[in-house]
């Protein structure tokens, strides 16, 4: 199975991502043309990690996310279900705590992170509310999360344009720079059918995140939200 559905079977996606590991840092790259690199920087301003603290980035892939935090001198930890993808990023930095975990069963303690975030990996979660809950369980009082995920354009000719690069650019883009082409197919279909930048934020308040609030980026198509454990 190199094609997860949207039913999102853990184990399928788990391959998915397995398959892409090798050139997947610079295929986003190039299908987002260059606005990766920005939009995780704003993300590391969002969590505002500071010496001494605890950062748990999930789905951190091969541990892009998680450089800066380690660049800075600060506690990370890098979670993802992807023993393809945490390979390749344990050869690059060594020097950072990769480990393997399920974000709907998350292999720490209650009250163990100063801030949790999640770049762009939340809608690939067979339960993504469940996830945030088990982010909050994890969490410590007083603790914030930071999630990037792809979301909705608010200006509605920019909406059409963007869900036409979706469905139609990006699939053919990918087939001539990644690894497996076919599992940006999965990954267009899954933005597409992702809530609102609203519904993730009533998401969040449900499972107990507090004054949760959420940042636009390039008009809508990402959107950065922030909230708090209180």
């Amino acid at each position: 199975m190199n094609r997860a559905t949207l039913e999102k079977r853990p184990d399928e996606v788990q391959s998915m991502f397995d398959a892409v590991a090798a050139r997947y840092d610079i295929t986003n790259d190039i299908l987002s043309m260059g606005q990766t690199r920005r939009w995780r920087k704003i993300v590391v301003d969002a969590v505002d990690a500071k010496r001494g603290e605890r950062v748990l980035d999930l789905a951190a892939g091969t541990g892009t996310s998680s450089e800066p935090y380690a660049d800075a001198g600060v506690s990370v930890v890098a979670c993802d279900f992807s023993t393809g993808m945490l390979e390749v990023g344990k050869k690059r930095r060594p020097d950072i705590d990769f480990v393997k975990g399920d974000a709907m069963n998350l292999p720490f303690a209650d009250n163990s992170f100063d801030a949790v975030t999640i770049s762009f990996g939340l809608r690939n979660i067979q339960d993504p509310r469940l996830a945030l809950s088990e982010m909050h369980r994890v969490a410590k009082p007083g603790a914030r999360l930071v999630i990037a995920e792809f979301s909705h354009p608010t200006f509605s000719p920019w909406r059409t344009v963007y869900t036409e690069y979706l469905m139609r650019a990006l699939p053919a883009i990918a087939t001539k720079v990644s690894s497996n082409p076919t599992a940006y197919q999965y990954l267009a279909e899954s933005i597409r059918a992702w809530p609102n930048q609203d519904g993730l934020a009533a998401w969040l308040d449900a499972v107990g995140w507090r004054d949760v609030q959420y940042r636009n980026l390039a008009g809508g198509i990402v959107a950065v939200h922030r909230g708090f454990k209180k």
